[in-house]
């Protein structure tokens, strides 16, 4: 086990927002550790082909080129990429610990959890050897490639009538597969979808299998009712059954919704634990786009800053007049900042 000296900043995830919140604090001489993953590495543009959405690149860019590019330049301003996992996270105390699989034990004064989450999966044996052959979680990124074909939507809430109703630009039709016999969507939504010319309902239906070999041509329906069992021909397979943000790490660390995405305060990206930041789609259940993302990113970096600032600006002659470096961190001092306060006069005593 390696324990090494304490940084000012350690990143704990990668992708779009994780990337940018090392390119921020490594041009500000912050020299970060991005903790980027050995599997899930670059996040979940690693699985997407061409992105055309994200500014700056009109002719597209692959998603492992996007992170490829982003982790370069945030290597070019000093920032260090280790390929492992977090393992374990101890968040409070002005000095934060992160153990990773390898066994290396991290401390810092700031920690920035850029861990993303994943698209739910229907758990089914060929759903992920067709992932990029037919089989999406994401209509937005991969719409444009199904083209006059013949698409089917599994799920039932607002977001799979939202991917099925952007799919109707592209494809010849969309089929919404929905256990139940009615849309849970709200109902502006589902009826948006009903009046659809394009749009065509499998009620007390799922799938129970993908077929193809190179690519998805067909899956099998199985009636929730009867059991009765139907292929249904189709090229496009679009799962849109919500989405599990990567936070088991952070059970017992710092505070999250019901779902299990990271809560921030207001509009910062500022946890209930002082110099502990989130940023990217393990915050994110709204938007969950790569842009988002990296602003997110940007504004963990700067809101670490701003932490990082009010410590350093504490006078270690005098603790009880730390309180007034939270003033740097914005107008409204909030009881968190208050707690930050007392943090750095820990830091100052020690």
């Amino acid at each position: 086990m390696t324990e090494t000296p304490i940084r000012d900043i350690v990143i704990v995830g990668s992708g779009p927002a994780g990337y940018t919140a090392a390119v921020y604090a490594a041009r500000a001489g912050l020299a970060p550790l991005v903790i980027a993953g050995s599997v899930t590495a670059g996040g979940a543009l690693m699985n997407t082909t061409e992105v055309e959405n994200f500014p700056g690149f009109p002719t597209g860019v692959m998603g492992p080129d996007l992170m490829e590019a982003m982790q370069q330049q945030a290597e070019k301003f000093g920032a260090e990429v280790v390929w492992d996992d977090a393992t374990e996270v101890q968040l409070e105390g002005p000095v934060k610990t992160v153990t990773t699989a390898g066994g290396d034990v991290v401390q810092a004064r700031a920690v920035i959890l850029a861990t993303g989450s994943a698209y739910r999966q229907l758990g089914l044996d060929d759903e992920q050897r067709l992932s990029g052959r037919g089989v999406s979680w994401c209509a937005t990124c991969d719409g444009f490639f199904f083209r006059d074909q013949d698409i089917i939507v599994i799920g039932g809430g607002d977001s799979a009538v939202e991917e099925a109703t952007f799919l109707t630009r592209f494809g010849k039709s969309v089929t919404i597969v929905h256990r139940r016999d009615e849309l849970r969507a709200s109902k502006i939504m589902a009826d948006r979808a009903k009046n659809d010319p394009k749009i065509s309902f499998a009620w007390n239906s799922e799938v129970v299998a993908i077929h193809g070999t190179d690519k998805v041509t067909s899956v099998t329906l199985r009636d929730t009712v009867t059991g009765e069992e139907r292929e249904h021909g189709a090229t496009g397979v679009f799962v849109a059954i919500g989405h599990v943000p990567r936070t088991e790490l952070l059970h017992g660390q710092v505070d999250l919704d019901e779902n299990g995405y990271i809560l921030v305060e207001g509009r910062s990206t500022r946890t209930n634990l002082p110099g502990v930041f989130a940023c990217g789609d393990a915050v994110d259940h709204t938007y969950r786009q790569a842009i988002t993302a990296a602003g997110s990113g940007c504004a963990a970096a700067l809101d670490a800053q701003h932490y990082l600032a009010a410590l350093a600006d504490a006078d270690p002659a005098s603790p009880d007049q730390i309180p007034a470096a939270v003033e740097s961190l914005g107008d409204d001092v909030t009881e968190a900042d208050a707690e930050r306060a007392e943090v750095a006069g820990a830091l100052a005593e020690g």
